[in-house]
């Protein structure tokens, strides 16, 4: 691609493609090599060196990898993109490629429980400390909490299941004050609906296997350097860096690579040590699946809205958590960060507590069952009971996380089928399981039996958990 501005459907498609030399295939191969051949002696010593740029080893980088690599690092305005195995590999390289041990974590209370895991038990094993803010729309708390040994705030731009949206300006912001940089995971959101660097943010993690995959077939995760960190502006703070480096012939990081100094770090010193090396298959899917990014993402957010609308209108739904509707408190950063859209992953909750949870998942028949999110298909789960299952009762209903709370990913299927599935499993609180009745929009599925023909999810009996 020429240096001229495309729009986002042009660079999914074309963004970072580099042609094949030598049989001029237009979609590039899948090199399902551990290894890479050296000419000579002298180009062995030259790639190992770091003088040429070729590779050398699958781990330390792949053709396949480096392509979706630099697809992503361009949707995602930043200066260069790392592959990872998963989206909890992608973290933990951030993590790692900016702490050590003694540091302290600023992050939001909302994030996913993975990766609050993450800091709390495998980085605290290590001496790195976490405090979470309550409420991520108070900036004050979020100042609050610096310590003069804080190295980084995190946070996400649509949390799960609450779709609480993230001030990423005012956060950023605020990290900048404490002089750390905000690390965003924008699994949920997508650059398609919003580019957090170009709100502040300066590294950026993903979940590979969600949206930006979209088909629920590989999994993979990715770290995007913003390159707009001045990490040489406390070097005694990263002191990683911007000390001299023997590999780089004394130089430091930063004096080598200037704004690209943190993720020439987390890739040369962390990932290809610690070696979370996806296989150049899944970044084949995972390339496919970016190519039609904002054609899904665009349909996840409308059937979510649409969705989210019929579920306010039901009488046994005290709550719902989508920042796109006009009643949501995150309305206004919705509008804000979000004008394309505030995602399809959200959460609704009953007035009957778990009994009524149980019995709406197991009548509705189009969502599946399962613990995943972003796939084309929707898929419903019951918090409480499964991601949030290591929690106790106090610390859920602290963090909203109630017995009747439902979250959804609504897929990019037909909407009027969605809601009538949905209406099924009102019908069924309601002690009219066999009777769906008028939901109010054409519905192409007809019958309970047209249904069933279509089944997909896994069976209600089958324990899912997420990593806690």
């Amino acid at each position: 691609m020429t240096d001229e501005e495309h729009g986002f459907a042009t660079e999914q498609v074309h963004g970072g493609f580099q042609p094949d030399a030598a049989h001029g295939a237009r979609v590039p191969a899948i090199h399902m090599s551990s290894g890479f051949l050296f000419d000579d002696f002298d180009q062995a010593r030259d790639r190992f060196a770091g003088t040429d740029d070729g590779y050398t080893y699958t781990r330390l980088g792949n053709p396949t990898n480096a392509d979706v690599e630099r697809r992503v690092a361009l949707l995602e305005r930043g200066v260069e993109a790392i592959l990872v195995g998963s989206g909890q590999a992608a973290a933990t390289i951030a993590f790692l490629g900016v702490l050590q041990a003694g540091d302290h974590v600023v992050a939001a209370r909302s994030i996913y429980e993975g990766t609050k895991g993450l800091l709390v038990q495998n980085l605290g094993r290590l001496g790195i400390e976490v405090d979470f803010v309550a409420d991520q729309r108070d900036l004050d708390e979020w100042a609050r909490l610096v310590r003069p040994n804080t190295k980084a705030f995190f946070a996400e731009t649509i949390p799960n299941p609450k779709n609480d949206v993230l001030d990423i300006t005012g956060v950023a912001d605020t990290a900048h004050r404490a002089g750390v940089p905000l690390i965003v995971d924008n699994t949920l959101a997508t650059p398609y609906l919003v580019r957090p660097v170009e709100h502040g943010a300066d590294i950026v993690v993903h979940s590979a296997s969600k949206f930006l995959s979209g088909h629920g077939a590989g999994l993979g995760g990715v770290v995007v350097d913003g390159g707009t960190f001045d990490w040489s502006a406390s070097p005694e703070r990263w002191v990683h860096l911007t000390s001299p480096e023997r590999s780089l012939g004394g130089a430091s990081y930063v004096e080598r690579y200037g704004s690209r100094a943190f993720i020439v770090f987390a890739r040369d010193v962390v990932a290809s040590r610690i070696g979370p090396t996806p296989s150049p298959f899944n970044a084949f899917l995972l390339r496919q699946g970016i190519e039609t990014l904002s054609l899904r993402v665009e349909r996840h957010s409308a059937n979510a809205l649409a969705v989210a609308s019929f579920l306010e209108q039901q009488p046994e739904v005290t709550s719902v958590d989508y920042a796109g509707l006009a009643s949501s408190p995150y309305r206004d950063l919705a509008e804000r960060y979000l004008p394309r859209g505030a995602g399809s992953v959200f959460a609704f909750t009953l007035a009957g507590g778990e009994p009524a949870a149980r019995t709406f998942i197991d009548t509705v028949q189009l969502f599946s069952r399962m613990t995943h999110l972003g796939d084309v298909r929707s898929l419903i789960l019951h918090p409480a009971t499964t991601t949030h299952a290591g929690k106790t009762a106090e610390e859920r209903a602290d963090q909203g996380i109630h017995d009747g709370l439902i979250r959804l990913s609504v897929g990019i299927e037909d909407v009027a089928d969605l809601v009538r599935d949905l209406s099924r499993g009102f019908a069924a609180l309601r002690g009219a399981a066999g009777s769906v009745g008028s939901v109010g929009l054409e519905a192409r599925v007809g019958s309970v039996t047209e249904l069933a023909a279509l089944e997909h999810a896994v069976p209600g009996n089958h324990v899912i958990a997420e990593e806690l």
